[in-house]
């Protein structure tokens, strides 16, 4: 396993000399924020983010993400040029080192929250996920915006995106999501770089949109539409968990023992209805999630790739980009070091 941490690059609070410091961390997950959806990202912009990492000690282990236009997912006209663009980007990061990319294939939205910042009893804030006060809010009118969400969607042209998909079926997007599959995997495989799909966040459809990829029968369907080592998947444990009808640790078994988990995002969430949870701590006892056991299967299963703490709460009076804070993050971090390194030894008989 190789423990790795977000970075969202020069205008992000947390800086590189700080990650360089959490103790076991050597990868950061990253990527190119200024190319805009569907063009191809220069080997300049690869090379420059590459080289800052390394300057801190560190080295660029998944570039997370090379998004999807939208034109892909509703299989318009102009798709095969975008899917083209979208290789040559793979093309690129292969050529310079880049092992796996994290993507989706999630309409409109990238992970959805209801709020970004509610008060935990100990006076922290965290994101949430309420099903009544979603069900309330019209995205077309600018009722939230979470970062990684494209803002540059005015409301005229996010109310004409939504409408593209009034409709649209969950096969329609897998169809979609088959084709793109079926130009870019074979691309990957050329380049060495694995692909990695993030399950859908939450794992249920939200504002009328179709969501493809949240249980296993939809997993088991993306990796065996092409038998490719490089056609794999992110493993999410809170993504994944917000579902209790998901078994993370089926999940894990199966497509661990396959070699087709290439990535992990390993958090905790505690379940607070059917379809609402808030992200707590990393820790086990604090949420819905056994990370003991989802570390044990990892390591059963042979993982041995880049696994990074995922969204963390605001603690300490820490202002910055919500989820994606330094201090919660880095206690994550050290969290599953700990749990990793028990989890090795006692298999190992001690040693």
């Amino acid at each position: 396993m190789e423990m790795t941490f977000r970075w969202f690059g020069g205008n992000d609070p947390v800086k590189l000399a700080q990650i360089r410091q959490i103790p076991g961390v050597n990868g950061i997950v990253s990527a190119v924020y200024d190319v805009p959806v569907g063009e191809v990202w220069p080997h300049e912009a690869i090379a420059a983010l590459i080289s800052e990492i390394e300057l801190h000690g560190m080295k660029l282990a998944v570039v997370e993400s090379v998004p999807v236009h939208e034109d892909i997912k509703l299989g318009k006209p102009n798709r095969d040029q975008l899917i083209e663009n979208y290789s040559q980007t793979i093309r690129r990061l292969g050529e310079a080192g880049v092992p796996v990319v994290c993507y989706n294939f999630m309409p409109v939205f990238d992970w959805t929250r209801s709020d970004l910042a509610f008060t935990l009893p100990d006076g922290s804030t965290t994101l949430t996920f309420e099903e009544e006060k979603i069900q309330r809010m019209n995205p077309a009118q600018g009722d939230l915006s979470l970062p990684g969400w494209d803002a540059s969607y005015t409301k005229e042209e996010m109310q004409h995106l939504l409408e593209q998909y009034r409709g649209m079926s969950e096969d329609e997007l897998w169809a979609n999501l088959a084709y793109f599959l079926e130009w870019v995997i074979p691309v990957a495989e050329e380049a060495g770089v694995k692909m990695a799909i993030h399950p859908d966040d939450p794992p249920w459809p939200i504002f009328g949109l179709p969501r493809i990829v949240g249980n296993m029968r939809q997993l088991r369907r993306l990796v065996d539409h092409i038998d490719s080592p490089a056609n794999g998947i992110t493993f999410c444990s809170g993504s994944l968990g917000a579902d209790p009808d998901n078994d993370l640790i089926e999940i894990i078994r199966y497509f661990g023992d396959q070699g087709r988990i290439h990535f992990t995002h390993t958090r905790n969430i505690l379940r607070t209805g059917a379809r609402s949870f808030q992200e707590s701590s990393h820790r086990s006892t604090d949420g819905s999630i056994d990370m003991v056991r989802v570390l044990e299967a990892l390591w059963d299963t042979g993982f041995d790739g880049p696994l990074r703490p995922d969204h963390g709460r605001m603690i300490w009076g820490e202002q910055g980009r919500p989820g994606y804070g330094l201090y919660d993050r880095a206690l994550g971090a050290a969290y599953l070091n700990g749990i990793w390194e028990t989890v090795e030894k006692i298999k190992r008989g001690g040693h």
